[in-house]
């Protein structure tokens, strides 16, 4: 028996409830940003200036170059003018509307269990990467000694069992889940590092 079914069978259950045709679940939001961010490959990009500090430290370091702006924003917001949405505060069925949702099951959020997050999409040819970054840059499945190792990955998958306890609360969730109020987030274009 492979663990990581379970996995496989939660990612198949976010694409059931919130409408994408792919979900790659990761560690976290994080994760699931500097992924999408790296597939697509970013350069200038811009978001709101109160926002989590892991958003533009992801942009960075996915090789991007931050822009931010005064924008008032509630569950979820484009990465512009990518197709890249952080939907960390937003969860809810039938929120897929195409490009990359990335969204959080950190424990204070809608699906909150221990942690992580995905990345649902709406690309065969990116979902097939995303996979490869996720687990090491290797096929999943494959020992590292019989892979070729076509992309440099990270090690930041969700494991089976913060899988399975997704799964049990995803359904138990209700169909309709309104937005997180924001967090009272700094402006983090005062801050040196994104300057």
């Amino acid at each position: 028996m492979n663990p990581h079914n379970v996995t496989r069978d939660f990612e198949k259950a976010l694409c059931e409830y919130t409408g994408a045709p792919y979900a790659v679940a990761v560690n976290s939001c994080t994760m699931a940003l500097l992924l999408a961010c790296k597939y697509v490959g970013v350069e200038e990009v811009t978001i709101p200036k109160r926002t989590y500090v892991s958003v533009p430290m992801s942009i960075k370091l996915a090789g991007g170059k931050v822009k931010f702006e005064n924008r008032r924003w509630r569950g979820a917001y484009q990465l512009k003018p990518y197709p890249i949405w952080d939907s960390a505060r937003r969860f809810t069925s039938g929120m897929f509307k195409g490009g990359f949702w990335c969204v959080s099951f950190h424990a204070s959020k809608i699906l909150g269990v221990e942690q992580g997050g995905a990345i649902l999409h709406d690309s065969k040819d990116a979902d097939y990467w995303l996979r490869r970054l996720r687990f090491d840059g290797r096929s999943e499945g494959i020992a590292p000694k019989d892979d070729n190792f076509p992309v440099i990955g990270y090690h930041c998958y969700l494991s089976p069992s913060v899988a399975a306890q997704g799964i049990l609360k995803l359904y138990s969730l209700p169909k309709r889940n309104a937005d997180l109020k924001n967090d009272p987030y700094p402006d983090l274009s005062k801050i040196e590092i994104f300057k």
